[in-house]
């Protein structure tokens, strides 16, 4: 073979090893990436072509796809009061993508999952349209809406979360304001973007979900935390502690202060005991600077706080930030500082108390299920650890008993025992004059517990800087306490 014919094969060779090169890594490495581009006609087409499966709780369908006459044959609709349950199912959108479990287990309700192969296969073989799985929530629906009517009664921003304790099933998941997924899920473009464009405007961020994707100063309701790890190092509720209105931080010119300036009982020291039911801030301290802050963070960390979490949507994660010296553990002790929590790790913290101890992995799902409702999956309950120990766990339930009998509305009667603690949160550049985050976690029965339960409330709701938690958001709680127990 003469000079000129080589190289022309070897310039043949090269392209040709250049296109091979090229097709591998677009099909290898760009495949993710160009099938997920919201750009891809061809995927969105086959994907509106195939029927997506249903999301549902307790029977209840909160997500489904009906056939249509365009040349998109499925439209997503949310058909059941799609305002109360958007911080579940998210939404399913040309446009957009999706969000919350819409996105978390898409590969089932498009029908891509292994899980799904062989129905795939029998599709194909029959020539049958080819249709997604399921999703079955742990959602409580009597629950769920009774939390969403009480926090947009009074037009609260905020959040209810719900658990079973024994097993995690998360049974209640809301958050306001909130949006109507349909907005988002049609195939008119303008009508999307118009929507699109007027809840990201929004200063409320309608589609926020604040229950797993925000975190806030807990307030006092993270002393359940500081009195766990007391009582673990060898506190007993009956030891005493500083009932001044207000104490000084070590070493600095800092006041630290009893809610409203009032002494902790009427002598100069109060039992732990007291400090607690009646949520002194100042014996909290005291108690918080004696524990010390490995054990302090030690004790956050064995109730959640610092854990990756997925509910199958990513949870913001929980913290305790640095606690460096005897002031900021004064702080961090009575949930202030740089402690944040979202509404699902504090309904956790109830949850685990509950529990005799025993953190549960909280879940969102209960089945995911066939086409043709056959069980691909059951979640079971999955225990994290031992947080704190039985008799520790019988101690707080005794103090938030306590608790409960000393909040707003904690006397009237009911026919089970509430367990609480609420909390009020400073927060914002100037916390004194701003309205606080109002909290109120909780479990009932008392000595059968069967619902644990966060509420949080920002910016004091409709009592500003009045706002407790145990006038504003101790109420919701109740009713969705009772919502669960007694039947609404």
């Amino acid at each position: 073979m003469n000079t000129p014919l080589r190289r022309v094969a070897l310039a043949v060779m090269v392209m040709v090893l250049a296109l091979l090169a090229n097709a591998t890594y677009v099909q290898v490495f760009e495949a993710d990436k160009l099938r997920d581009d919201p750009r891809n006609q061809r995927v969105l087409l086959d994907e509106y072509s195939r029927q997506r499966g249903q999301i549902s709780a307790q029977g209840t369908v909160l997500a489904t796809s009906v056939a249509t006459d365009d040349r998109y044959k499925y439209l997503r609709t949310y058909p059941t009061d799609p305002l109360a349950y958007s911080p579940v199912t998210g939404f399913y959108s040309l446009q957009y993508s999706r969000t919350q479990l819409e996105l978390a287990e898409d590969s089932v309700l498009n029908g891509s999952d292994n899980k799904l192969f062989g129905r795939r296969l029998i599709d194909l073989i029959s020539g049958r349209d080819p249709r997604g799985g399921n999703v079955v929530t742990t959602i409580n629906p009597v629950m769920q809406k009774v939390a969403y009517d009480e926090l947009t009664a009074k037009h609260y921003t905020g959040s209810v979360v719900a658990i079973e304790p024994s097993t995690g099933r998360i049974l209640t998941m809301v958050s306001t304001p909130s949006f109507d997924p349909n907005q988002l899920s049609g195939h008119d473009g303008a009508k999307s973007t118009q929507a699109w464009e007027q809840l990201n405007s929004d200063p409320k961020q309608p589609m926020l979900n604040r229950a797993v994707s925000e975190i806030y100063p807990p307030g006092s309701t993270f002393k359940v935390i500081t009195a766990a790890a007391a009582l673990s190092a060898g506190i007993k509720p009956e030891d005493a502690f500083t009932s001044a209105p207000n104490i000084t931080l070590p070493g600095t010119a800092t006041t630290l202060e009893n809610y409203n300036g009032t002494p902790c009982g009427q002598g100069p020291n109060a039992s732990m005991y007291d400090a607690f039911r009646l949520s002194c801030n100042t014996a909290f301290a005291e108690i918080g600077m004696k524990v010390g802050a490995a054990k302090l963070k030690d004790m956050a960390s064995a109730f959640g706080l610092g854990s990756e979490m997925n509910v199958p949507m990513p949870v913001a994660t929980s913290q305790t930030g640095p606690i460096s010296d005897l002031p900021s553990l004064a702080q961090s002790s009575i949930g202030q500082r740089d402690v944040a929590m979202t509404p699902l790790q504090d309904a956790i913290v109830a949850a685990t108390v509950a529990n005799g101890g025993v953190r549960m992995e909280p879940h969102l799902v209960d089945q995911l299920q066939g086409p043709d409702l056959s069980v691909l999956s059951q979640t079971k309950p999955v225990s994290v650890g031992q947080a704190v120990s039985a008799p520790v766990a019988s101690q707080l339930t005794s103090l938030m008993l306590a608790s409960e009998q000393a909040t707003t509305g904690g006397t009237q009667p009911r026919p089970y025992q509430i367990a609480s603690k609420t909390g009020t949160a400073e927060h914002g550049d100037d916390p004194r004059n701003t309205p606080p985050h109002a909290w109120y976690i909780a479990f009932a029965p008392a000595q059968n517990p069967k619902i644990a339960i966060a509420v949080i409330v920002e910016n004091g709701g409709d009592r500003a800087l009045a706002a407790t938690g145990g006038s504003v958001a101790a109420p919701i709680a109740r009713s969705v306490l009772d919502a669960g127990l007694l039947g609404g």
